[in-house]
Order: C-alpha cells, then structure tokens, then sequence
C-alpha cells in the first residue's frame, strides 16, 4: 500500500486504517456517527491525498479539456472550478472530476491552465485516457505524487480556520478558489469545494506543506475541529445523493441515466461519447438513478437486487447505508423507468427476505 504525507499523523491518533484505492488510509477515529455529526454541525477534517491531480497546460488546453469532459469548461473564469466526467465512446462514464482554470501566472504568453482532479482508483486509466486523446498542442503534467490535499468540511469552517490565512474565505464564492498563504505555507490552492454538502474548503499544497497546514489546523485552540475518515465522507456525501466512482457510477452507466445530465452540455462542441448520449436521450432512458429509503431498519448494500411489489426485478441498489443525520436507511439503486417516480413502492432483495423501500427526491438531507 501506499501513504499519504499525513499516515503517521492517523496512526499516532489512533486512527483505524484500511486499503483503499492503494493507499493506507484512515477508515474512523472516534467512530463514524460521531465524525459525521461533526461535520454537519462543526467542522471535520479529511485527508484526501490520494486523488489524483493533471495539470493540463498549453495554447490548446481548453480544447483538450472540452474533448475529454462533458461539461462546458469554456464557461470557467480563473479561480473557477466545476464538477465534470469523462464519457467513453459508449456513453459510459470513465470518472467523474472537478476541473480547476488556473491563474495564467503558470502559463506562458497564450497558454492556459487547468488543474483536474480525479479519483484515486481511476488515476492510471485516466492518465491514459486523456493522453491518448490528446492530439492538442498542450502537455499533460502528473502532479498527484507530490501533491497533497486536505478537505476540512462544515458549516464553521471559515470562522475556526480564518486566523491561518490572510484570504478572505467567506468572499471565495462555492466552486471557486483562491491561491495564496495558508498556515505560513505559500501557493495552497483554497477551494470552497467538498464532498459532504455542508460547505467548507479543499487546500491543496506540496506533501511537504500539507503536514504543515494539517498540524496548524490541528492546533487551533477551540476543540471543535474532529479528524474524519472515509467511513463518514461515504454517509456524508450518500446523505446529499453524490455519486461515488464504481458504485453509483461507472463505465457501464452515462451521465442521463446517473442524474448528471446537468454536467452533460449535449450542446456545446463535440466531446467523447457526445453522439451516443444524444441517440439515448432521444430514444428515452431505460433506467434512472434514484434515491429509496428503507420503511424498516435493514440496511441496504452495493449490488442487493431491487423488485417491484410483485416481485419482479427491476434494477439494483448501488449505494447504502443508515444515514446518521435522518437516523434511517437510505439508498441509492439503478430502477427502470417506470418504477422512478417519486413515491414509488419497491423492495430490495435481503438475502433472507424482500424488505419494503419507496423512491424519494434525492438529495436525503436538506440543508
């Protein structure tokens, strides 16, 4: 397995730790329900080093980004982000990704930049992918092994965290990001981005730097700020209906049939997997992504059988667990169609017995 710059640091908390993706990586501390609730109401921090980061620089960048994404990264202003996937020519999704405009200061004269940071399980296929698409005067620069990142999520982040920086966080509008000093480091990326729907920042920072940056916010005197692991970023961002890679979404399912056919421009300028998005949306979608909660307390799991009341099978949960804020069973599943619609009563196969669950609008949390 591989560590982040931050491994010893979970160690030495007593973090529970576990592979994923590659990586030894923190799975709880104090337990999941508790570091979840910390985030909704406080603040929690996450190490997230293990994404990958692409820098994508040259006169033809923006091209190379347009073919290779689905969303419409001609929109971006500098110190813009947005969320993105990768199509593949079938319309499947090869990731999902947030896509960065970088100051032009990393540019030369008629260059552009971008930053794209993708999931850590794909960082290989995706490296592949964009380079063999790109036949764009732009270099492609693989940053993730000497690039760290920390997620610090909730709705007092700005407040606990604002004497470590002279940025001003509460002017860094959602999706966007400001470059500067964080924790005497200089050039962290500060991004109002997340994967928890209750606000917060993501710092990126050298490997070097992130231990720094990690250590000042662990110091800060207030006692509030909880260190996160994965366990509770998957109720967290289930609770907002967030698509996890290899779960709710993967090379097999487009962009339309996931709910993202908000990130999916069909009318911008032609992109992988364009042309077969187009054809699907006119023929009408077989199946739809939607979130169901369970009417008892049987939790559902990845890959558990979906039927109708009568039985029959009508799709398959891709996503579950007991969503700790709404204190029930929550899911996500791939349905046909005609069984989407909100309300709608469906059962999900326990093994054991078919346990009754209804569709409902996603996201599960408002906040």
């Amino acid at each position: 397995m591989k560590n982040t710059a931050l491994t010893e640091k979970h160690i030495a908390l007593g973090a529970k730790m576990a592979e994923f993706a590659g990586y030894n990586m923190p799975i709880s501390y104090s337990g999941i329900k508790e570091e979840h609730e910390a985030v909704r109401t406080n603040a929690g921090i996450f190490d997230v080093s293990h994404m990958g980061e692409f820098i994508v620089k040259g006169k033809e960048a923006l091209h190379l980004v347009q073919r290779v994404t689905s969303n419409d990264a001609s929109k971006l202003a500098i110190g813009e982000a947005q969320y993105s996937c990768m199509p593949n020519s079938t319309g499947g999704i090869v990731d999902d990704l947030l896509v960065y405009r970088l100051p032009e200061d990393m540019c030369s004269e008629g260059e552009q930049a971008f930053m794209l940071v993708v999931n850590a399980s794909n960082m290989q296929k995706d490296w592949d992918w964009i380079s063999s698409h790109n036949t764009f005067d732009t270099r492609l620069i693989n940053i993730s092994e000497e690039t760290g990142l920390i997620a610090i999520q909730g709705p007092k982040v700005a407040t606990l965290i604002q004497s470590l920086t002279p940025v001003k966080l509460n002017e860094i509008p959602y999706y966007s990001f400001r470059k500067g000093v964080f924790a005497g480091c200089d050039n962290v990326i500060i991004s109002a981005t997340g994967y928890t729907g209750s606000g917060g920042f993501e710092l990126y920072a050298t490997n070097s730097d992130i231990v720094k940056i990690w250590d000042a916010i662990m110091s800060l005197d207030n006692g509030i700020v909880v260190p996160a692991g994965l366990g509770a970023r998957d109720t967290l961002r289930l609770e907002m209906a967030f698509c996890l890679y290899g779960n709710d979404i993967d090379d097999t399912t487009s962009p339309l049939e996931a709910g993202l056919a908000w990130i999916t421009k069909l009318d911008k300028s032609d992109f992988i997997g364009k042309d077969w998005m187009m054809k699907q949306k006119a023929d009408g979608l077989k199946k739809k992504l939607v979130g169901f909660i369970m009417d008892d307390r049987r939790i559902p799991r990845h890959g558990y059988q979906v039927t109708d009341t009568a039985g029959q099978e009508i799709g398959v949960v891709t996503s579950g667990t007991q969503s700790p804020s709404l204190n029930q069973a929550i899911g996500l599943a791939y349905v046909n169609v005609e069984h989407a619609k909100v309300g709608t009563q469906i059962q999900v196969n326990m093994g054991s017995r078919l346990a009754s669950a209804h569709v409902v609008k996603i996201p599960f949390l408002k906040i």
